[in-house]
């Protein structure tokens, strides 16, 4: 691996077309393939548009608009020194919808991705059509549960991940190790033994190495942690605590050790009617362990919403 990749590496190859897009003040990458409704992708963290990949073509083939985007900070989108707060990178989404042309969008997040989207959905729900979340959770769920001792456990990266400096170095130390360290703790035992996993593993970690990323990634994790100690915080809490009133489906993995399923359930205080899905053997990342599966349960949910 190159220590200081150029950001372009992240356009690979495929059925899809890439470009750039001018949204909410700064310039998004994303990757797109099909017509039809629009079904937009957000990934996780320590992630980038491609870890949809075997999703998009499935879902452009079922006719819709599939629309993979490196969130900011990450892949070849800028990576400005600020906005990594709710407020901004939901407006980043809502603007993206719209400069791509679209009235509204299916929205499907993983992990932090999955929050975004949650949280899209209650700033701009005219906007949002309906919510996808694999291994991940209502933000205030994961709030909440952070405060019990076996979500607390799991968490324990957040709460490393807020000193200056460090956590940088650590996540582009040989060769952004950390990546694959990260992915095979949270990961399902079966796919970690997999040449799968591996493969997919060294594409993260040569992402990861992209100047701008480790930092833009782990300030998603500042924000939401100091944000608590701040009058922003409480309004951010305010403003999600209603009930939900787009349709909701849940994808978790029951070895999942990120976000525990425990966590995922909590989120239906807030989405009573959530369909909630949670799959034996699968980790924190169900659209790469079991993507056919995945992608199957999302065209199931989508297709009864488009009837």
């Amino acid at each position: 691996m190159r220590a200081t990749p150029d950001p372009s590496i992240v356009r690979i190859d495929g059925p899809w077309t890439h470009r750039d897009v001018s949204a909410n003040g700064i310039r998004l990458h994303v990757a797109e393939i099909g017509e039809g409704p629009m079904v937009l992708l957000l990934h996780g963290f320590a992630e980038f548009w491609w870890t949809w990949h075997h999703q998009l073509a499935a879902l452009a083939d079922a006719g819709f608009r599939a629309v993979a985007v490196d969130l900011r900070g990450y892949g070849d989108s800028d990576k400005p020194p600020r906005g990594y707060d709710a407020w901004t990178l939901a407006g980043d989404v809502g603007g993206l919808i719209k400069a791509l042309g679209a009235r509204k969008a299916h929205l499907v997040g993983h992990a932090w991705g999955g929050m975004l989207a949650w949280t899209v959905g209650a700033l701009h729900p005219r906007l949002v059509s309906s919510v996808s979340v694999l291994g991940g959770a209502h933000p205030l769920a994961l709030r909440g549960a952070v405060r019990r001792p076996g979500q607390l456990r799991a968490s324990g990266h957040l709460f490393r991940f807020q000193l200056p400096m460090a956590p940088e170095k650590w996540l582009v130390k040989d060769d952004a190790l950390a990546v694959e360290e990260l992915f095979r703790g949270w990961s399902g035992p079966q796919w970690t033994k997999t040449s799968d996993f591996t493969e997919t593993v060294r594409t993260f970690r040569q992402a990861m190495l992209v100047p701008g990323v480790p930092h833009s990634a782990l300030e998603y994790y500042r924000w939401a942690f100091r944000a608590q100690f701040r009058g922003e915080g409480r309004r951010f809490s305010e403003a999600l605590r209603g009930r939900y009133a787009a349709r909701v489906l849940q994808i978790h993995g029951e070895v999942d050790r990120c976000v525990l399923p425990e966590t995922a359930a909590a989120s239906r205080h807030w989405a009573p009617d959530a369909r909630l899905e949670r799959w034996p053997g699968i980790g924190h990342f169900p659209q790469l362990e079991a993507p056919e599966r995945t992608t199957g349960a999302l065209l199931d949910f989508l297709r009864i919403l488009e009837r």
